[in-house]
């Protein structure tokens, strides 16, 4: 059965020099499990932000985030489980090898077969011959890679990705977004993604810009302009 994450007029805002900043209000959004969505727009618009209300991370100042099937409306908490988060600085610990970083958030759910699984996945992302290996003998491509196979270790309904390929060249972040809309794809993830890069949202299946407050979901035809456009650099 396929899970959804509704947003009903949810709104964001803090205080900052006691003045009130609000970053949005009353955005309304539904993200459907096995699909891609890409969130773009400039610094400081709040896309990060706006992602982790998403998952459930944070709450928002106004409305509601909830989750439902077929059947049943739920608060967030009952999907945090099935949620991966994937940050554009890796958060991998230092200590420990790729094999036992992707372990680690299966043995802390006490699964025998953490290792197996995380062998599987590390194979899944190209690493299994740096899977001996900690953070620091890794690219910067590899160590997302990491991250991405820890992501999906546990196979979450929902995978949550922030700037995956900010601290990336061009041809690790080319090859770090074909394995993540891969990956999604295969196992019937819903992917959420913030980037800047207008090649990385082209990929998915819906692309919302949030700007000035607003969310507004770009049509094909922008999509395809964003295109011819990087292709014509």
């Amino acid at each position: 059965m396929l899970s959804t994450l509704e947003l009903e007029n949810v709104g964001q805002s803090f205080v900052m020099e006691q003045a009130k900043v609000t970053l949005f209000s009353k955005l309304n959004l539904a993200i459907h499990q096995g699909q891609s969505y890409a969130i773009t727009g400039p610094s400081g618009a709040g896309k990060s932000s706006l992602l982790m209300l998403i998952s459930g991370l944070e709450k928002p100042s106004s409305g509601r985030v909830f989750y439902k099937n077929e059947t049943d409306e739920k608060p967030l908490s009952f999907l945090r489980t099935d949620i991966g988060f994937i940050f554009q600085q890796f958060h991998l610990l230092p200590e420990l090898t790729a094999l036992n970083n992707v372990a680690l958030p299966l043995k802390l759910r006490g699964d025998k077969q953490a290792i197996a699984k995380a062998e599987f996945w590390l194979n899944k992302v190209g690493l299994h011959q740096r899977i001996n290996h900690k953070p620091s003998e890794l690219s910067g491509g590899e160590q997302q890679r990491v991250a991405i196979a820890r992501a999906l270790v546990f196979e979450p309904k929902f995978i949550f990705a922030d700037e995956p390929t900010g601290n990336l060249d061009q041809k690790s972040a080319t090859e770090i977004t074909d394995i993540l809309f891969a990956c999604c794809q295969e196992h019937n993830a819903g992917l959420i993604l913030v980037t800047h890069s207008e090649v990385m949202a082209s990929r998915a299946q819906h692309t919302y810009l949030l700007t000035k407050g607003k969310l507004t979901k770009k049509q094909l035809e922008d999509k395809e302009a964003n295109i011819m456009e990087v292709v014509s650099c």
